[in-house]
Protein backbone atom coordinates (compact mmCIF):
# COMPACT_ATOMS: atom_id res chain seq x y z
CA UNK A 1 0.00 0.00 0.00
CA UNK A 2 1.12 3.71 -0.46
CA UNK A 3 1.49 5.99 2.07
CA UNK A 4 0.07 9.93 1.90
CA UNK A 5 2.48 11.67 4.11
CA UNK A 6 0.52 14.98 3.39
CA UNK A 7 -2.75 13.82 6.00
CA UNK A 8 -2.13 12.94 9.58
CA UNK A 9 0.60 13.70 12.54
CA UNK A 10 3.87 14.02 11.13
CA UNK A 11 5.47 12.27 14.14
CA UNK A 12 3.49 9.34 12.95
CA UNK A 13 3.84 9.23 9.57
CA UNK A 14 8.15 9.60 10.21
CA UNK A 15 8.10 6.41 12.35
CA UNK A 16 5.78 4.34 10.65
CA UNK A 17 7.41 5.03 6.97
CA UNK A 18 11.17 4.72 8.20
CA UNK A 19 10.85 1.72 10.29
CA UNK A 20 10.46 -0.57 7.27
CA UNK A 21 13.48 1.12 5.73
CA UNK A 22 15.81 0.81 8.85
CA UNK A 23 14.82 -2.63 9.14
CA UNK A 24 15.68 -3.11 5.15
CA UNK A 25 18.96 -0.90 5.58
CA UNK A 26 20.26 -3.52 8.71
CA UNK A 27 19.29 -6.47 6.64
CA UNK A 28 21.83 -4.67 4.17
CA UNK A 29 24.07 -3.76 6.13
CA UNK A 30 24.01 -7.54 7.89
CA UNK A 31 24.34 -9.12 4.10
CA UNK A 32 27.78 -6.53 3.59
CA UNK A 33 29.20 -7.90 6.71
CA UNK A 34 28.67 -10.99 5.88
CA UNK A 35 30.76 -10.63 2.58
CA UNK A 36 33.56 -9.77 5.36
CA UNK A 37 33.36 -12.06 7.63
CA UNK A 38 33.31 -14.58 5.61
CA UNK A 39 36.41 -13.58 3.69
CA UNK A 40 38.27 -12.78 6.96
CA UNK A 41 37.46 -15.93 8.18
CA UNK A 42 37.96 -18.78 4.87
CA UNK A 43 40.13 -16.83 3.24
CA UNK A 44 42.88 -14.43 5.46
CA UNK A 45 43.62 -10.89 6.86
CA UNK A 46 44.53 -9.67 3.83
CA UNK A 47 41.32 -10.61 1.68
CA UNK A 48 39.65 -8.65 4.47
CA UNK A 49 41.94 -5.91 3.84
CA UNK A 50 41.41 -5.85 0.51
CA UNK A 51 38.07 -5.70 0.48
CA UNK A 52 37.71 -3.10 2.61
CA UNK A 53 40.11 -1.18 0.84
CA UNK A 54 37.66 -1.04 -1.76
CA UNK A 55 35.25 1.40 0.22
CA UNK A 56 36.22 4.46 -0.80
CA UNK A 57 36.10 3.85 -4.94
CA UNK A 58 33.49 1.67 -4.27
CA UNK A 59 31.22 4.55 -2.49
CA UNK A 60 32.71 6.66 -5.98
CA UNK A 61 30.37 4.89 -8.21
CA UNK A 62 27.48 3.17 -5.64
CA UNK A 63 27.46 6.83 -4.41
CA UNK A 64 26.50 8.07 -7.42
CA UNK A 65 23.82 5.65 -8.28
CA UNK A 66 22.19 6.29 -4.82
CA UNK A 67 22.13 9.89 -5.46
CA UNK A 68 21.10 10.12 -9.00
CA UNK A 69 17.81 7.30 -8.50
CA UNK A 70 16.96 9.01 -5.06
CA UNK A 71 17.01 12.13 -7.22
CA UNK A 72 14.81 10.88 -10.11
CA UNK A 73 12.81 9.70 -7.20
CA UNK A 74 11.89 13.01 -5.49
CA UNK A 75 10.75 14.67 -8.59
CA UNK A 76 8.23 11.12 -8.52
CA UNK A 77 7.44 12.38 -5.00
CA UNK A 78 6.19 15.47 -5.59
CA UNK A 79 4.10 14.68 -8.70
CA UNK A 80 2.68 11.94 -5.98
CA UNK A 81 2.40 14.85 -3.69
CA UNK A 82 0.61 16.61 -6.54
CA UNK A 83 -1.76 13.85 -7.52
CA UNK A 84 -0.59 13.58 -10.60
CA UNK A 85 -0.65 10.03 -11.43
CA UNK A 86 0.03 10.53 -15.03
CA UNK A 87 3.01 12.91 -14.35
CA UNK A 88 4.16 10.16 -11.87
CA UNK A 89 3.72 7.44 -14.65
CA UNK A 90 5.88 10.09 -16.99
CA UNK A 91 8.76 9.93 -14.07
CA UNK A 92 8.74 6.26 -13.18
CA UNK A 93 9.14 5.95 -17.26
CA UNK A 94 11.99 8.82 -17.75
CA UNK A 95 13.78 7.33 -14.53
CA UNK A 96 13.88 3.72 -16.41
CA UNK A 97 15.52 4.84 -19.46
CA UNK A 98 17.87 7.92 -18.26
CA UNK A 99 19.00 4.94 -15.39
CA UNK A 100 19.84 2.42 -18.39
CA UNK A 101 21.58 5.06 -20.52
CA UNK A 102 23.64 5.95 -17.37
CA UNK A 103 24.70 2.18 -16.22
CA UNK A 104 26.23 1.63 -19.62
CA UNK A 105 28.23 4.38 -19.11
CA UNK A 106 29.44 3.91 -15.12
CA UNK A 107 30.36 0.33 -15.68
CA UNK A 108 32.50 1.04 -18.72
CA UNK A 109 34.16 4.07 -16.85
CA UNK A 110 34.09 2.40 -13.62
CA UNK A 111 35.91 -1.01 -14.88
CA UNK A 112 38.29 0.68 -16.95
CA UNK A 113 39.30 3.27 -13.87
CA UNK A 114 39.73 0.77 -11.09
CA UNK A 115 43.49 -0.18 -11.16
CA UNK A 116 44.70 2.86 -11.79
CA UNK A 117 42.91 4.39 -8.66
CA UNK A 118 43.69 1.65 -6.92
CA UNK A 119 47.16 2.37 -7.33
CA UNK A 120 46.77 6.41 -6.49
CA UNK A 121 45.46 5.59 -3.57
CA UNK A 122 48.73 3.70 -2.01
CA UNK A 123 46.80 0.30 -1.90
CA UNK A 124 49.71 -2.23 -0.17
CA UNK A 125 50.89 -4.43 -2.50
CA UNK A 126 49.99 -7.28 -0.69
CA UNK A 127 46.59 -6.90 -0.78
CA UNK A 128 45.84 -4.64 -4.48
CA UNK A 129 44.87 -7.88 -6.09
CA UNK A 130 42.10 -9.00 -3.67
CA UNK A 131 40.87 -5.35 -4.18
CA UNK A 132 40.48 -5.39 -7.67
CA UNK A 133 38.74 -8.92 -8.03
CA UNK A 134 36.04 -7.71 -5.97
CA UNK A 135 35.26 -4.29 -7.04
CA UNK A 136 35.71 -4.76 -10.42
CA UNK A 137 32.93 -8.01 -10.23
CA UNK A 138 30.58 -5.46 -8.36
CA UNK A 139 31.32 -2.88 -11.19
CA UNK A 140 30.55 -5.77 -13.79
CA UNK A 141 26.85 -5.87 -11.91
CA UNK A 142 26.75 -2.61 -11.40
CA UNK A 143 23.17 -2.54 -13.82
CA UNK A 144 21.79 -4.37 -10.55
CA UNK A 145 22.57 -1.81 -8.16
CA UNK A 146 21.24 1.14 -10.23
CA UNK A 147 17.89 -0.76 -10.97
CA UNK A 148 17.09 -2.30 -7.34
CA UNK A 149 18.03 1.38 -5.87
CA UNK A 150 15.79 2.58 -8.13
CA UNK A 151 13.48 0.49 -7.50
CA UNK A 152 13.38 1.08 -3.67
CA UNK A 153 12.84 4.41 -4.25
CA UNK A 154 10.43 4.77 -6.68
CA UNK A 155 8.42 2.85 -4.31
CA UNK A 156 8.90 4.96 -1.22
CA UNK A 157 8.26 7.69 -3.69
CA UNK A 158 4.94 7.26 -3.72
CA UNK A 159 4.45 6.10 -0.04
CA UNK A 160 5.60 2.01 0.27
CA UNK A 161 8.15 1.60 2.13
CA UNK A 162 7.43 -1.85 3.15
CA UNK A 163 7.97 -3.68 -0.04
CA UNK A 164 11.63 -2.57 -1.06
CA UNK A 165 11.92 -4.53 2.78
CA UNK A 166 10.61 -7.62 2.03
CA UNK A 167 12.69 -8.22 -1.22
CA UNK A 168 16.14 -6.65 0.28
CA UNK A 169 15.21 -9.79 3.48
CA UNK A 170 14.96 -11.88 0.51
CA UNK A 171 18.16 -10.99 -0.98
CA UNK A 172 20.07 -10.98 2.25
CA UNK A 173 18.99 -14.57 2.62
CA UNK A 174 20.69 -15.21 -1.03
CA UNK A 175 23.47 -13.04 -0.60
CA UNK A 176 24.38 -15.73 2.60
CA UNK A 177 23.88 -18.74 0.78
CA UNK A 178 25.80 -17.84 -2.82
CA UNK A 179 29.15 -16.34 -0.28
CA UNK A 180 29.39 -19.90 1.05
CA UNK A 181 28.28 -21.33 -2.08
CA UNK A 182 31.13 -19.23 -4.47
CA UNK A 183 33.65 -18.61 -1.61
CA UNK A 184 33.80 -22.13 0.10
CA UNK A 185 32.69 -24.40 -2.08
CA UNK A 186 33.54 -23.49 -5.40
CA UNK A 187 36.83 -21.27 -4.05
CA UNK A 188 36.07 -17.95 -6.21
CA UNK A 189 37.72 -16.15 -3.61
CA UNK A 190 36.93 -12.75 -3.02
CA UNK A 191 35.38 -12.43 -6.39
CA UNK A 192 33.04 -15.34 -5.38
CA UNK A 193 32.19 -12.65 -2.50
CA UNK A 194 31.36 -9.63 -5.41
CA UNK A 195 29.26 -11.72 -7.77
CA UNK A 196 26.80 -13.00 -4.17
CA UNK A 197 26.34 -9.38 -3.85
CA UNK A 198 25.49 -8.55 -7.57
CA UNK A 199 23.04 -11.53 -7.81
CA UNK A 200 21.03 -10.93 -4.51
CA UNK A 201 20.71 -7.15 -5.64
CA UNK A 202 19.63 -8.39 -8.89
CA UNK A 203 16.60 -10.38 -7.78
CA UNK A 204 15.89 -7.31 -5.49
CA UNK A 205 15.35 -4.93 -8.50
CA UNK A 206 13.82 -7.22 -10.53
CA UNK A 207 11.21 -7.93 -7.65
CA UNK A 208 10.54 -4.42 -6.88
CA UNK A 209 9.49 -3.51 -10.55
CA UNK A 210 7.50 -6.21 -10.78
CA UNK A 211 5.47 -5.66 -7.75
CA UNK A 212 5.44 -1.97 -8.51
CA UNK A 213 3.47 -2.76 -11.77
CA UNK A 214 1.40 -5.65 -10.44
CA UNK A 215 0.29 -4.27 -7.59
CA UNK A 216 -0.05 -0.49 -8.32
CA UNK A 217 -2.05 -0.32 -11.87
CA UNK A 218 -2.08 2.96 -12.11
CA UNK A 219 1.04 3.04 -12.51
CA UNK A 220 1.84 1.17 -15.16
CA UNK A 221 3.69 2.63 -18.08
CA UNK A 222 4.03 2.08 -21.66
CA UNK A 223 5.93 3.89 -24.62
CA UNK A 224 3.99 6.93 -24.78
CA UNK A 225 4.88 7.61 -21.12
CA UNK A 226 8.93 7.87 -22.28
CA UNK A 227 7.98 10.30 -25.16
CA UNK A 228 8.29 13.14 -23.02
CA UNK A 229 10.23 16.24 -23.95
CA UNK A 230 13.48 16.83 -22.53
CA UNK A 231 12.90 19.40 -20.50
CA UNK A 232 11.19 16.51 -18.04
CA UNK A 233 14.40 14.54 -18.61
CA UNK A 234 16.48 17.29 -17.60
CA UNK A 235 13.93 18.42 -14.71
CA UNK A 236 15.09 14.64 -13.20
CA UNK A 237 18.77 15.03 -14.10
CA UNK A 238 18.31 18.42 -12.26
CA UNK A 239 17.83 17.05 -9.35
CA UNK A 240 19.55 13.83 -9.49
CA UNK A 241 22.71 14.62 -11.23
CA UNK A 242 23.86 17.46 -8.14
CA UNK A 243 22.93 14.38 -5.53
CA UNK A 244 24.78 11.89 -7.37
CA UNK A 245 27.63 14.40 -7.39
CA UNK A 246 27.59 15.11 -3.56
CA UNK A 247 27.75 11.69 -3.11
CA UNK A 248 30.51 11.74 -5.21
CA UNK A 249 32.52 14.82 -4.03
CA UNK A 250 32.16 12.97 -0.86
CA UNK A 251 33.76 10.08 -2.01
CA UNK A 252 36.43 11.73 -2.95
CA UNK A 253 37.43 12.95 0.24
CA UNK A 254 37.11 9.11 1.78
CA UNK A 255 39.72 7.81 -1.24
CA UNK A 256 41.67 10.72 0.25
CA UNK A 257 41.21 9.10 3.91
CA UNK A 258 41.75 5.74 2.19
CA UNK A 259 44.96 6.58 0.85
CA UNK A 260 46.25 7.92 3.92
CA UNK A 261 45.10 5.04 5.78
CA UNK A 262 46.48 2.59 3.37
CA UNK A 263 50.12 4.50 4.13
CA UNK A 264 49.67 3.29 7.50
CA UNK A 265 49.89 -0.73 6.73
CA UNK A 266 47.70 -3.81 6.62
CA UNK A 267 46.83 -3.52 10.16
CA UNK A 268 45.58 -0.55 10.27
CA UNK A 269 43.26 -1.37 6.84
CA UNK A 270 42.03 -4.11 8.59
CA UNK A 271 40.93 -2.96 11.96
CA UNK A 272 39.61 0.06 9.77
CA UNK A 273 37.69 -2.47 7.71
CA UNK A 274 35.93 -3.92 10.66
CA UNK A 275 35.04 -1.00 12.14
CA UNK A 276 33.75 0.77 9.56
CA UNK A 277 31.15 -2.47 9.24
CA UNK A 278 30.02 -2.00 12.83
CA UNK A 279 29.73 1.96 12.37
CA UNK A 280 27.91 1.40 9.11
CA UNK A 281 25.59 -0.52 11.24
CA UNK A 282 25.14 1.54 13.84
CA UNK A 283 24.18 4.31 11.94
CA UNK A 284 21.91 2.62 9.87
CA UNK A 285 18.39 4.27 11.52
CA UNK A 286 19.99 7.53 10.45
CA UNK A 287 20.38 6.49 6.58
CA UNK A 288 16.78 5.33 7.16
CA UNK A 289 15.78 8.40 8.58
CA UNK A 290 17.38 10.27 5.88
CA UNK A 291 14.80 8.24 3.38
CA UNK A 292 12.14 9.14 5.01
CA UNK A 293 12.89 12.73 5.32
CA UNK A 294 13.41 13.23 1.55
CA UNK A 295 10.02 11.14 0.35
CA UNK A 296 8.14 12.93 3.13
CA UNK A 297 9.57 16.70 1.99
CA UNK A 298 8.79 15.61 -1.42
CA UNK A 299 5.15 14.94 -0.83
CA UNK A 300 4.68 17.63 1.39
CA UNK A 301 6.30 20.16 -1.19
CA UNK A 302 4.59 18.58 -4.43
CA UNK A 303 1.22 19.22 -2.19
CA UNK A 304 2.30 22.70 -0.92
CA UNK A 305 1.57 22.08 2.61
CA UNK A 306 4.82 23.97 4.06
CA UNK A 307 4.12 23.77 7.40
CA UNK A 308 4.28 20.32 7.45
CA UNK A 309 7.81 20.15 6.43
CA UNK A 310 8.71 22.27 9.27
CA UNK A 311 7.20 19.84 11.88
CA UNK A 312 7.95 17.16 10.11
CA UNK A 313 12.05 18.42 10.42
CA UNK A 314 11.99 19.10 13.63
CA UNK A 315 10.82 15.59 15.18
CA UNK A 316 12.80 13.74 12.69
CA UNK A 317 16.07 15.87 14.17
CA UNK A 318 14.79 14.52 17.78
CA UNK A 319 14.31 11.09 16.63
CA UNK A 320 17.99 11.87 14.87
CA UNK A 321 19.69 12.70 18.41
CA UNK A 322 17.90 9.27 19.88
CA UNK A 323 19.21 7.09 17.07
CA UNK A 324 22.63 9.20 17.34
CA UNK A 325 22.56 8.03 21.27
CA UNK A 326 21.36 4.52 20.90
CA UNK A 327 24.18 3.96 18.52
CA UNK A 328 26.56 5.39 20.23
CA UNK A 329 25.63 3.06 23.08
CA UNK A 330 26.22 0.07 20.71
CA UNK A 331 29.29 0.89 19.43
CA UNK A 332 30.68 1.05 22.55
CA UNK A 333 29.07 -2.19 24.30
CA UNK A 334 29.67 -4.13 20.78
CA UNK A 335 33.05 -3.07 19.70
CA UNK A 336 35.42 -6.10 20.54
CA UNK A 337 32.85 -8.88 20.50
CA UNK A 338 31.70 -7.63 16.93
CA UNK A 339 35.73 -6.91 15.63
CA UNK A 340 36.61 -10.65 16.81
CA UNK A 341 33.53 -11.71 13.87
CA UNK A 342 35.62 -10.47 11.23
CA UNK A 343 38.66 -12.34 11.59
CA UNK A 344 40.30 -15.54 13.43
CA UNK A 345 43.58 -13.84 14.01
CA UNK A 346 43.13 -10.52 15.69
CA UNK A 347 45.74 -8.98 17.31
CA UNK A 348 45.86 -6.66 19.95
CA UNK A 349 47.27 -3.75 17.88
CA UNK A 350 44.09 -4.15 15.68
CA UNK A 351 41.35 -4.18 18.64
CA UNK A 352 42.67 -1.22 19.94
CA UNK A 353 42.50 0.42 16.54
CA UNK A 354 38.94 -0.84 15.56
CA UNK A 355 37.70 0.30 19.47
CA UNK A 356 39.48 3.90 18.83
CA UNK A 357 37.61 4.21 15.55
CA UNK A 358 34.06 3.55 16.94
CA UNK A 359 34.36 5.79 19.64
CA UNK A 360 35.74 8.64 17.61
CA UNK A 361 32.59 8.21 15.52
CA UNK A 362 29.99 7.51 18.09
CA UNK A 363 30.68 10.88 19.88
CA UNK A 364 29.84 12.80 16.81
CA UNK A 365 26.86 10.69 16.05
CA UNK A 366 24.31 13.31 16.42
CA UNK A 367 26.53 15.71 13.77
CA UNK A 368 25.84 12.99 11.64
CA UNK A 369 22.24 12.75 12.43
CA UNK A 370 21.68 16.36 11.98
CA UNK A 371 23.57 15.87 7.83
CA UNK A 372 21.05 13.03 6.98
CA UNK A 373 17.92 15.25 8.15
CA UNK A 374 18.42 18.47 7.11
CA UNK A 375 20.37 17.90 3.58
CA UNK A 376 17.87 15.06 2.75
CA UNK A 377 14.94 17.46 3.47
CA UNK A 378 16.86 19.99 1.41
CA UNK A 379 17.18 17.37 -1.22
CA UNK A 380 13.06 16.91 -0.96
CA UNK A 381 12.08 20.31 -1.50
CA UNK A 382 14.45 20.26 -4.65
CA UNK A 383 17.21 22.42 -3.27
CA UNK A 384 20.03 19.46 -4.64
CA UNK A 385 22.07 22.77 -5.34
CA UNK A 386 22.91 23.32 -2.21
CA UNK A 387 23.72 19.89 -1.26
CA UNK A 388 26.53 19.28 -3.50
CA UNK A 389 28.03 22.51 -1.91
CA UNK A 390 27.12 20.94 1.22
CA UNK A 391 29.08 17.87 -0.13
CA UNK A 392 31.93 20.10 -1.29
CA UNK A 393 32.21 21.92 2.07
CA UNK A 394 32.39 17.87 3.40
CA UNK A 395 35.20 17.23 0.75
CA UNK A 396 37.55 20.09 2.08
CA UNK A 397 37.20 19.36 5.60
CA UNK A 398 37.26 15.54 5.31
CA UNK A 399 40.84 16.15 2.70
CA UNK A 400 42.35 18.54 5.23
CA UNK A 401 41.72 16.33 8.12
CA UNK A 402 42.61 13.13 6.61
CA UNK A 403 45.97 15.22 5.40
CA UNK A 404 46.62 16.95 8.21
CA UNK A 405 45.36 15.03 11.00
CA UNK A 406 46.81 11.39 9.87
CA UNK A 407 50.21 13.14 9.51
CA UNK A 408 50.10 14.79 12.77
CA UNK A 409 48.90 11.76 15.13
CA UNK A 410 48.80 8.54 12.75
CA UNK A 411 45.14 6.57 13.03
CA UNK A 412 43.77 8.70 15.34
CA UNK A 413 44.13 11.20 13.24
CA UNK A 414 41.94 9.40 10.54
CA UNK A 415 39.68 8.81 13.07
CA UNK A 416 39.26 12.09 13.53
CA UNK A 417 38.51 13.22 9.94
CA UNK A 418 34.91 11.89 9.64
CA UNK A 419 33.94 13.90 12.42
CA UNK A 420 35.81 17.29 11.16
CA UNK A 421 34.10 16.75 7.86
CA UNK A 422 30.72 16.32 9.83
CA UNK A 423 30.92 19.73 12.05
CA UNK A 424 31.74 21.57 8.81
CA UNK A 425 28.64 20.48 6.53
CA UNK A 426 26.44 21.02 9.20
CA UNK A 427 26.37 24.60 9.73
CA UNK A 428 26.14 24.76 5.88
CA UNK A 429 23.13 23.26 5.52
CA UNK A 430 21.51 24.37 8.80
CA UNK A 431 21.70 27.83 8.19
CA UNK A 432 20.79 27.36 4.73
CA UNK A 433 17.34 25.26 5.59
CA UNK A 434 16.14 27.88 8.02
CA UNK A 435 17.18 30.19 5.52
CA UNK A 436 14.80 29.07 3.06
CA UNK A 437 12.26 27.68 5.29
CA UNK A 438 12.04 31.77 6.52
CA UNK A 439 11.71 33.00 3.24
CA UNK A 440 8.55 30.00 2.61
CA UNK A 441 6.75 31.69 5.78
CA UNK A 442 7.56 35.10 5.19
CA UNK A 443 5.66 34.91 1.97
CA UNK A 444 3.39 33.05 3.76
CA UNK A 445 2.88 36.01 5.96
CA UNK A 446 2.65 37.92 3.23
CA UNK A 447 -0.62 36.51 1.10
CA UNK A 448 -2.46 36.04 4.51
CA UNK A 449 -2.41 32.06 4.72
CA UNK A 450 -3.27 30.64 8.13
CA UNK A 451 -1.21 27.46 9.73
CA UNK A 452 -3.14 24.77 8.05
CA UNK A 453 -4.28 26.21 4.91
CA UNK A 454 -1.92 24.98 1.56
CA UNK A 455 0.54 27.50 -0.10
CA UNK A 456 0.65 26.93 -3.77
CA UNK A 457 4.02 25.89 -5.04
CA UNK A 458 3.39 29.02 -7.44
CA UNK A 459 3.70 31.51 -4.36
CA UNK A 460 6.66 30.06 -3.24
CA UNK A 461 9.10 31.03 -6.05
CA UNK A 462 7.19 34.11 -7.12
CA UNK A 463 8.49 37.57 -7.34
CA UNK A 464 5.55 39.26 -6.08
CA UNK A 465 2.82 37.83 -3.93
CA UNK A 466 -0.14 35.92 -5.56
CA UNK A 467 -3.98 35.48 -4.59
CA UNK A 468 -4.21 32.95 -2.11
CA UNK A 469 -6.55 30.57 -4.43
CA UNK A 470 -3.56 30.49 -7.11
CA UNK A 471 -3.52 27.37 -8.36
CA UNK A 472 -1.12 25.05 -10.53
CA UNK A 473 -2.52 21.74 -12.52
CA UNK A 474 1.16 20.76 -12.15
CA UNK A 475 3.12 22.41 -9.18
CA UNK A 476 5.96 20.11 -8.93
CA UNK A 477 6.90 21.18 -12.49
CA UNK A 478 6.17 25.02 -11.89
CA UNK A 479 8.54 24.97 -9.29
CA UNK A 480 11.11 23.72 -11.45
CA UNK A 481 10.11 25.76 -13.94
CA UNK A 482 10.90 29.03 -11.71
CA UNK A 483 13.73 27.84 -10.11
Amino acid sequence: MTRDLTVGKPLRNIVIFTIPILIGNIFQQLYSMVDAIIVGQTINNDALAGVGATSAISFLVIGFVQGLTAGFAVKTSQLFGAGDEEGVRRSIASSLLLSVVLTVILTAVSVVTTMPLLDLMNTPDDIIDYSYDYIVTIYWGLGATVFYNLGSSVLRAIGDSRTPLVFLVLAAVLNVGLDFLFIVYFRMGVAGAGWATVLSQAISAIGCFVFLFARFRSYRIGKKHFANPFKFYWQHMAIGLPMALQFSITSIGMMVQQSALNKLGTAAVTAYTAASKIDNLATQSLYALGSTVATYCGQNYGAGKFANIRVGVRWSMIIGVVCALLGLGFVTIGAEPMTRLFSSDVTDEMMDMSKQYLLWQGVFYIALAAIFVYRDALQGIGRSALTMIGGGIELVGRVIASLVFAAQFGFVGICASNPTAWVCVDVFLIISYIVILHRIFAKRRALGLGEGEKMPLSAVYAQSPVPSNASSSDPASDAEKTR
